[in-house]
């Protein structure tokens, strides 16, 4: 039997740890769950929030502490989007690789620049975040780059597998910049067009598409529509041309269908994230989804 133990021993230090679910990954938001698959193939992710959720307002329950408790690496949007119940499970979890500081924590908004970032906050403002917005996932340069960091990270935490990851990331992007160019040439019909938009969820996709937002359901972030505030939109839709109105799909729909009515203009519900909607399965046909409900709400429909 110690015969045998050293063997196995003997065996275990030739050889390293399989690449297949070689670390475990706590994603935030369906988005960072699905890159880490593309990047870790066949890993362990949990995704703590699905896409009917609003990923602003999650409760720290025992299954998110058990979760969090068992992971490598947590991978979030940052830019304080996940800041009230984030750092309960950090805290409850008491896993030292994944606190504040740590290389276990990544956040997507500390790799590239965020928009609308703000200098001063106060209360009056709403639910704003002063870091930037953080639904960055819906740039696909940024994207891109986050990507890459996160190979990066993970070969860091997990050198044995260090190739794979990279190597991952290189097939990710490579495919990704194909897709791009042709999201470009498909959309292209989006730009000069008018949304008005609920919160600022899709202000990534829309500036990188050319789109305007000309309003907002929301009278300040975080508040849900208002009679008054519908109103005043109302009347802006009679001096401003709105060729549609945009939800998200954890979002209620009510204000988006009362101003689509008395406006005379189309709503549509787009997808957050990747499982937002049927055909959004995975990143890239996230993509395709929203691109394509865009065009048709606006007028312009695939096969036009």
């Amino acid at each position: 039997m110690r015969t045998l133990s050293k063997l196995l021993l003997a065996s275990a230090l030739a050889f390293p740890a399989s690449s297949h679910g070689a670390l475990t990954v706590f994603a935030c938001e369906p988005e960072w769950a699905a890159l880490s698959e593309e990047l870790a193939t066949d890993t362990k992710v949990y995704t703590a929030t699905t896409a009917r959720q609003d990923p602003h307002h999650i409760q720290a329950r025992p299954g998110l502490i058990s979760k969090i408790r068992k992971a490598d690496i947590v991978v979030c949007s940052g830019a304080e989007l996940e800041t009230g119940w984030l750092p309960v499970l950090q805290m409850k979890s008491a896993n030292p690789k994944i606190q504040t500081g740590d290389k276990g924590l990544f956040f997507a908004a500390d790799q590239v620049e965020t928009i609308g970032k703000l200098e001063k906050v106060d209360p009056t403002m709403g639910d704003v975040h002063p870091e930037g917005n953080p639904h960055l996932h819906l740039d696909p340069y940024r994207l891109q780059k986050i990507a890459l960091a996160l190979a990066e990270r993970m070969a860091e935490l997990d050198p044995g597998n260090r190739d794979e990851y990279l190597a991952n990331a290189k097939k990710f992007s490579e495919v990704w910049e194909t897709n791009i160019k042709r999201w470009e040439k498909e959309a292209a019909p989006l730009k000069g067009k008018n949304l008005v938009t609920y919160h600022s969820n899709f202000d990534y996709l829309l500036e990188w598409l050319g789109v305007n937002v000309v309003g907002d359901l929301e009278p300040k972030p975080g508040l849900p529509p208002s009679t008054r505030h519908l109103a005043s939109l109302l009347e802006l839709s009679k001096k401003t041309s709105i060729d549609a109105v945009v939800y998200a799909s954890y979002q209620d729909k009510k204000g988006a269908d009362w101003l689509s009515q008395k406006a005379g203009v189309p709503a549509t519900e787009l997808p957050m994230t990747v499982g937002g909607s049927k055909q959004s399965k995975d990143l890239i046909s996230l993509y395709d989804d929203l691109i394509q409900k865009l065009l048709k709400v606006t007028g312009k429909p695939e096969d036009s």
